[in-house]
């Protein structure tokens, strides 16, 4: 029997395992290992809505996104007992869905809209500087989106979904410096790529404490 990964909420019938905690989570693995397939549904109910996010900064596209998650959480069940708890729980189950969509977007490549048919708003500044500004970050995912995906990946973890580096690199298996490698190369190919950008390209800055 194999948990249903589109679960949104508690089951009637929930394993007595008390509310979901980090320190709870070898003992969770065991117990689903073990066969208590019903306590699988704490970890979709706590990595449900990070999954998607991560998914949705891979393509930018909800209904994809929440079908990516699901699969990601098919093979997290499936691979759950490899998690011998020698790194975080979070940096395996982020691996295991990065794996997935990586693969996942070279079966279905996505059509990327043309950065220039991002208009700005032609209205004055004010009430719609919000707006203006979001029309400027969705141009510069855009064109994220247009890097290969060894430089893509790095900028997506690192940036839009904030994770540190020791954490984006352990998600993509991979040393720290390799990773502030690939975020440098993938600067430079935006800027040469899409000029017109640089303004946006100015946020793409490695935290003091990462500088190259």
């Amino acid at each position: 029997m194999q948990p249903d990964a589109r679960y949104h909420g508690p089951t009637q019938q929930m394993s007595p395992l008390l509310k979901y905690d980090a320190a709870d989570e070898t003992e969770l693995v065991r117990r689903i290992v073990a066969g208590d397939v019903e306590s699988f549904a704490r970890i979709v109910e706590r990595w449900q809505g990070p999954l998607v996010n991560l998914a949705w900064r891979y393509c930018r596209e909800r209904s994809r996104a929440e079908e990516m998650a699901q699969e990601a959480f098919l093979r997290i069940w499936r691979n759950l007992g490899s998690w011998r708890g020698e790194s975080r729980f979070s940096s395996w189950i982020f691996a295991v869905a990065a794996n997935v969509y990586r693969n996942e977007l070279k079966k279905m490549p996505t059509e990327l809209q043309q950065i220039d048919q991002i208009q700005e708003p032609l209205f004055p500044a004010g009430q719609l500087d919000g707006l203006a500004r979001s029309r400027r970050e969705e141009r510069l995912r855009r064109a994220v989106l247009h890097l290969p995906m060894k430089y893509r990946e790095p900028v997506i973890l690192y940036y839009f979904h904030e994770m540190d580096l020791a954490a984006a690199a352990a998600t993509l298996g991979m040393p720290e410096g390799t990773l502030k490698a690939r975020l440098s190369r993938a600067r430079r190919i935006l800027r040469e790529r899409f000029p017109q950008l640089e303004e946006e390209f100015e946020g793409l800055t490695l935290s003091p404490e990462a500088t190259l």
